[in-house]
C-alpha cells in the first residue's frame, strides 16, 4: 500500500526493524536525507564537531578512570595520567587538543551560518539550538578547566566565579554556591567535576541531537540560500538540486575529516601546549592559593568575551549609554521593524542607556561579557535582509563581515595580554565594533544593491 511503513521481515535487521526502527531511521537521516548538492569547504565543519564531541567523550571516559576530584590528589593524579598510565600522556593531550580544536570548528560552523544567512526563516529553531549548544559548551570548559588544579585552574575559576557576586541583590551569595565555599576549594572542585562529567556532557548531547532533528525536518540550507524543498521535484517527490546524504556527504566528509584529524594529530605529538595557549605554562605548576600569578587570562577561546569584560570600565559606561541611545534613534528613525515592534526595541535601547548609570561597571562587564553571546541567539530577527547568503549582498556587506572577524580576532589577542592602557583602549574600541554590529543590522543589513537569487541552486562538479 503506497506510504505504508515497509520493514525488513528476514534476518537480524528483520527482527530489529520490527522492535525499533533502525532502518527507517537511517533513510530518514541518512540514505533518504536530501542535501543541496552545492555544499563547499564550508560544510565539513558540523560533521567535525560531532567527530571531536566522540573524542572528547571517548576520552574524557579514559582520564575519569585515573582521575581523582581531591584538592590533595587532583593535581598529581593528573601528573600520575601523564607519566605512569600507560598512553595516558596521549589520551590526557588528545583531550586539551580537543577541548581547543572542538572551539575552532564550532566557530567556523558558526560563522558559515552567519556568512549564508543558516538563521534565517525556517531555521531559526535550529540556530537557537545552536547557540545554546555553544552556551553549553563554554560551560563545559570552564568547568573542565579547573580539574587539572594548576595556578591557572585555580586562579581563572577564582576570578570568573567572582564576578557573579556582581549581579545586584544575589550576586554574593550565588558565587559562594557557585562554590560551595567561600573560595575556590575542594567543594568547587567536586561539583565542578561532577557537572563537568555528567550534567553539561548530557545537557550538550541532548541539544545536539535536537539540533540535528530540527535540521533534518527543515533541511540543509547552501551557499545560495536557496530552499531546494520549494524547487522542482523528480518523479519520486525528491529535490532534484538535492543529493541523499549517504553515501555522497557520508563519503564527501571523510576527506574533511582527513585532513582534520591530520592536523589534531600534529598539534597533538608536536606542539599540545600550542605555545602556551591550548595548556597554559602556568597550569603545570600546582595550584596555590597563597600564590597569585603575575597574569590571570582564561583559555584562548574564551578571551574574546574575556576582553569585553575588561573593556568595561566606569567611564566607558557614558559611552555605551551614549551609544545605545543613538542606536535607539537609528533604529527608530530607519529600522526595519515597524509598529509595536520598533517601540520595544527604543525602549529597550533607552532602558539600557539609564541602566547603564545605575549600575556598576563590574556588572555591565558581566552583561556585556554573557550578552555578547546570547546576543547571537537573536541574529534570525536582527538580520532583515531581503536575501540569505553574502553571495548576493551588496559588496560592502563583505567589508563589515571582514571587519568584524578581524575585530573578533583582535579582541581574542587582547584577552590573552596583560591591561594596559593602549590594549584596554583597543578593548573598548573592539566592543563596540562587536555590539554595534548586531544592533545596529537591522538598519544595516536591509541597505544597498541586492544581487538577484536565481530560482534554482548554481553547482559545478568538482
Amino acid at each position: 500500500m503506497a506510504g505504508e511503513k515497509t520493514v525488513e521481515t528476514t534476518g537480524l535487521l528483520g527482527w530489529i526493524d520490527r522492535r525499533f526502527p533502525l532502518t527507517s531511521l537511517f533513510k530518514e537521516h541518512m540514505s533518504e536525507y536530501y542535501a543541496p548538492k552545492n555544499f563547499n569547504f564550508w560544510y565539513f565543519f558540523g560533521s567535525l564537531a560531532l567527530l571531536v564531541l566522540v573524542i572528547q567523550v571517548v576520552t574524557g571516559i579514559f582520564l575519569v578512570m585515573n582521575y581523582k576530584p581531591d584538592g590533595e590528589l587532583a593535581f598529581d593524579s593528573v601528573e600520575y595520567i601523564m607519566r605512569e598510565v600507560p598512553w595516558g600522556w596521549l589520551i590526557r593531550y588528545m583531550h586539551s587538543t580537543g577541548a581547543s580544536m572542538f572551539f575552532v570548528v564550532v566557530y567556523l560552523h558558526m560563522l558559515r551560518g552567519l556568512f549564508y544567512g543558516s538563521y534565517r526563516k525556517p531555521r531559526e529553531l535550529v540556530w537557537i539550538f545552536g547557540v545554546a549548544i555553544f552556551l553549553a559548551l563554554m560551560a563545559e570548559a570552564f568547568m573542565g578547566y579547573l580539574l587539572p588544579w594548576g595556578q591557572m585552574s585555580y586562579w581563572g575559576a577564582q576570578v570568573i566565579v567572582n564576578l557573579f557576586s556582581a549581579i545586584p541583590f544575589i550576586g554574593p551569595e550565588l558565587a559562594i554556591w557557585i562554590r560551595g565555599d567561600y573560595v575556590v576549594s575542594d567543594a568547587t572542585l567536586n561539583r565542578f567535576f561532577a557537572l563537568h562529567v555528567i550534567a553539561v556532557p548530557l545537557v550538550l548531547i541532548g541539544l545536539v541531537v535536537a539540533h540535528i532533528i530540527a535540521l533534518h525536518e527543515v533541511g540543509s540550507n547552501n551557499p545560495d540560500g536557496v530552499e531546494i524543498k520549494d524547487g522542482p521535484k523528480d518523479a519520486k517527490g525528491h529535490p532534484v538540486d538535492g543529493i541523499p546524504f549517504h553515501p555522497y556527504y557520508s563519503v564527501h566528509d571523510i576527506v574533511g575529516v582527513a585532513g582534520f584529524l591530520i592536523v589534531f594529530a600534529a598539534i597533538v605529538f608536536f606542539a599540545p601546549e600550542m605555545g602556551g595557549y591550548f595548556l597554559e605554562f602556568n597550569n603545570f605548576i600546582p595550584a596555590d592559593p597563597l600564590k597569585t600569578p603575575p597574569h590571570i587570562a582564561p583559555v584562548w577561546y574564551f578571551t574574546p568575551f574575556y576582553s569585553m569584560l575588561r573593556a568595561i570600565t566606569a567611564d566607558f559606561t557614558w559611552i555605551l549609554a551614549g551609544a545605545s541611545v543613538l542606536a535607539a534613534i537609528i533604529l527608530f528613525a530607519k529600522g526595519k521593524p515597524s509598529g509595536i515592534g520598533r517601540i520595544i526595541v527604543f525602549l529597550v535601547l533607552i532602558g539600557l542607556a539609564v541602566a547603564f548609570r545605575i549600575f556598576d561597571a563590574k556588572f555591565w562587564g558581566v552583561v556585556v561579557m554573557g550578552g555578547a553571546v546570547v546576543l547571537l541567539g537573536f541574529l534570525p530577527w536582527l538580520d532583515t535582509s531581503p536575501v540569505k547568503s553574502i553571495r548576493y549582498r551588496p559588496t560592502w556587506h563583505k567589508f563589515l563581515y571582514a571587519i568584524f572577524i578581524v575585530n573578533f580576532l583582535m579582541l581574542g589577542y587582547l584577552g590573552t595580554q596583560p591591561p594596559s592602557p593602549v590594549f584596554n583602549l583597543l578593548s573598548q574600541i573592539g566592543t563596540v565594533i562587536y555590539l554595534g554590529f548586531f544592533f545596529l543590522m537591522p538598519v544595516w543589513s536591509c541597505l544597498g544593491k541586492f544581487k538577484p537569487v536565481p530560482e534554482r541552486i548554481t553547482f559545478k562538479a568538482h
